[in-house]
């Protein structure tokens, strides 16, 4: 696979940042559409969006690092080189999330109403973004029979040949697990009785396919022994559910 989708003044113009840039821009009007169906001021969303991006880089590298801090420590100028990869999801959401809820604090208004309209942009911006690591080649899975990976289109049987051996396209898998996501969040956004249920049950339904696909993943960060993405996926699927019990009991509660 060729990692550079082209060059402007000599420098190298990456298939990862183009991605991760076309899916943070198609997220951003997603939102905008979304506030403007619901009668939500758009200019904060544009707000929100202007402050959340670049925590959730900042979040998504730091946290990256962190948990790779071997191969960073002795050369720290490499922590800035992330048009190479090495983006954590879940920090990318923590940075976002408390980038959010100061803004919303700040501003007094509902930090719930915003996660709501973004939630969909959030994992239909994933889905898009986890072809980045196509191209880069990471994010993939154990080694695959040619009868196995030649159930796919050619081109990602070429992209998971990797050091001679095929490999599982996990970072499709979750892609399409987040379009479904993303599809069932679009329905049920609209039918949704309570301000946060669409904000939890993208945390929840991502969280799911996450857990499972990060078992099949050979470049998991560690916490020990233990696949960090796994734990904090079902951390997030606990602390979710108990969100949206509190809020179903204090809707109740002032009904």
């Amino acid at each position: 696979m060729n990692p550079i989708a082209f060059r402007i003044l000599g420098l190298d113009i990456r298939w990862y940042g183009v991605i991760i840039a076309s899916a943070m821009v198609i997220g951003t009007l997603l939102a905008l559409k979304e506030s403007r169906r619901i009668g939500f001021d758009e200019n904060y969303i544009l707000d929100v969006v202007l402050y959340c991006i670049p925590s959730a880089v900042i979040g998504a590298r730091l946290y990256y690092v962190i948990f790779e801090w071997g191969n960073y420590s002795h050369n720290l100028i490499n922590i800035f080189a992330i048009r190479n990869g090495g983006l954590a999801i879940h920090g990318g959401i923590i940075g976002a999330v408390v980038a959010a809820i100061i803004y919303t604090r700040v501003k007094r208004i509902s930090f719930f109403k915003i996660a709501d309209i973004c939630a969909p942009s959030l994992i239909l911006g994933q889905a898009i973004g986890r072809w980045g690591n196509f191209f880069n080649q990471e994010a993939f899975g154990g080694p695959v029979s040619k009868d196995f990976i030649s159930m796919f289109p050619k081109f990602i049987q070429r992209g998971m040949l990797i050091e001679g051996v095929y490999r599982h396209p996990t970072f499709l898998y979750e892609s399409l697990w987040d379009f479904l996501v993303f599809i069932l969040l679009m329905i049920y956004r609209r039918k949704s009785k309570y301000e946060g249920y669409v904000f939890f049950l993208y945390l929840i339904l991502y969280s799911i396919g996450r857990f499972f696909v990060e078992g099949m993943r050979t470049d998991s960060l560690m916490l020990g022994r233990f696949r960090e993405a796994k734990l904090i996926s079902a951390a997030i699927i606990l602390l979710s559910i108990f969100g949206m019990l509190i809020i179903k009991k204090r809707k109740t509660y002032n009904d």
